[in-house]
C-alpha cells in the first residue's frame, strides 16, 4: 500500500496531519512507510493534483472521493468537513474508511 501526504512548506497542519496518520495506520495493523512530497509551486501543484495542505492519498487515490476529480490545484491549505466542523486535519474516522476501502479495492 503506497501512502503519500503532500504538503507545502510552512503549512501548519502538515505534522498533526501526518500524526493522525501514522496513528490510523498502526492502529489498522498495517506496516510500511508514509511517504512526504513537498510541493514547491504552482507547477508542481497543478503537475501533481494538488488540491491543498495537506493532502494525503493512498494509492494515488485522494482520501476524500470528492477531491478525485478536481479540477482546481494551488498552494493552498485544505480544509477537511466533518459534520458540521470544519478542520486542517482529517478525522480519524475519515482515515480509517479511506485505508479500510483501499484494502476492500485491493489498491
Amino acid at each position: 500500500m503506497k501512502i503519500e501526504l503532500l504538503y507545502f512548506e510552512g503549512c501548519p497542519n502538515h505534522e498533526p496531519a501526518m500524526n493522525i496518520l501514522r496513528e490510523a495506520f498502526e492502529s489498522s495493523g498495517l506496516q510500511g512507510r508514509i511517504d512526504e512530497v513537498q510541493i514547491r509551486n504552482q507547477s508542481e501543484a497543478e503537475a501533481t493534483g494538488f488540491v491543498g495542505s495537506p493532502t494525503i492519498r493512498i494509492n494515488g487515490s485522494d482520501i476524500e472521493p470528492w477531491a478525485r476529480t478536481a479540477t482546481v490545484f494551488g498552494l493552498s491549505c485544505r480544509t477537511y468537513v466533518h459534520g458540521s466542523q470544519h478542520s486542517g486535519v482529517p478525522s480519524r474516522k475519515l482515515l480509517r474508511d479511506a485505508i479500510r476501502e483501499a484494502i476492500r479495492e485491493g489498491r
